[in-house]
């Protein structure tokens, strides 16, 4: 169960950063926080790439939780089954 949430946690914070790399890429494209993210170093395509690298850790580390989630409930169920079966 620990897994899961830690999992749940990368997914949540991964999320919320490849937002705030598209919110900033929208802030240089609209030249408002262009000197900011300039004095950084960072362009618009280095923010772009962050928020897809991102977004796909989410993804992946939701994909793992359902995975997990669903071997879980199914060896709980896998006792109940047998018990059922041998007191048959």
């Amino acid at each position: 169960m620990r897994d899961i949430v830690r999992l749940q946690l990368v997914a949540r914070v991964t999320y919320y950063f490849g937002w705030i790399a598209l919110l900033c890429g929208l802030l240089v494209q609209l030249n408002i926080g262009r000197a900011l993210l300039a004095s950084m170093n960072v362009t618009r395509r280095n923010l772009f790439e962050a928020s897809i690298v991102c977004f796909l850790i989410c993804i992946a580390s939701e994909l793992r939780v359902l995975a997990a989630g669903k071997s879980e409930v199914s060896s709980r169920m896998l006792p109940t089954i047998v018990k059922t079966q041998a007191a048959a």
